[in-house]
């Protein structure tokens, strides 16, 4: 009786055990989300040459409390063209994202720093190049991940219209050589039994005269 008892109690402990641990999940999640509802997300136009997520968040930091930090990378093709002409090797970014703790350090920072110089050390290579940096009202992180989702998807149909497109090209052409091909033939043919008609006729001609 007092085993069951106590097995009982055990079970009462495990139950309030795992009631306590969702309790203490879910205020976690819910300060998570009330914390990403505070947060301001920046954009840059630009990307300098030579800055990667590192270097713009030790810049950014000095501003406000960075979270995320998302830069595209340049396109292959003008990667490969710029090495060719001599121009910056490396990983370059075209455009980028910055999400700041709060959207109140968001907005200052895009309108102090937009328009200007980005200063720093004289040594570093963009320290004169110029800030294109706005802040996007009611603009969350999910919305730039869907955003770039759906523009990979729209480049991958492209890239897949303009396969097929391709593919259907090389059909014709390879149908036209083989349409070539075998008129050359038929002429080849052609002109074969023109020459044995021209010989038999000739023959039958040097026949009746003898």
């Amino acid at each position: 009786m007092g085993e069951a008892i106590d097995a009982s109690i055990d079970d009462v402990k495990s139950e309030d055990q795992v009631k306590d641990l969702d309790v203490r999940r879910n205020k976690r999640s819910q300060k998570y989300l009330i914390s990403v509802e505070k947060r301001g997300i920046c954009y840059l136009s630009r990307v300098p040459p030579h800055m990667d997520p590192g270097s713009l968040r030790q810049i950014l930091s000095k501003y406000g409390e960075v979270q995320r930090i998302y830069l595209i990378p340049e396109d292959p093709t003008v990667q490969v063209h710029r090495k060719k002409v001599g121009g910056l090797r490396g990983k370059q970014f075209s455009e980028g994202w910055v999400e700041f703790t709060k959207k109140s350090m968001a907005k200052r920072v895009a309108r102090m720093l937009n328009g200007e110089q980005i200063g720093g050390r004289r040594r570093s290579s963009f320290y004169y190049d110029i800030w294109n940096i706005k802040y996007l009202s009611k603009f969350k992180w999910e919305d730039m991940t869907n955003e770039i989702a759906n523009k990979n998807h729209t480049r991958e149909q492209k890239l897949a219209m303009e396969l097929s497109a391709a593919k259907r090209e090389r059909d014709f052409y390879l149908s036209k050589v083989d349409q070539s091909r075998a008129l050359v033939s038929i002429k080849e043919r052609f002109k074969k039994v023109c020459i044995r008609l021209s010989t038999i006729l000739f023959q039958q001609c040097l026949f009746s005269l003898a």
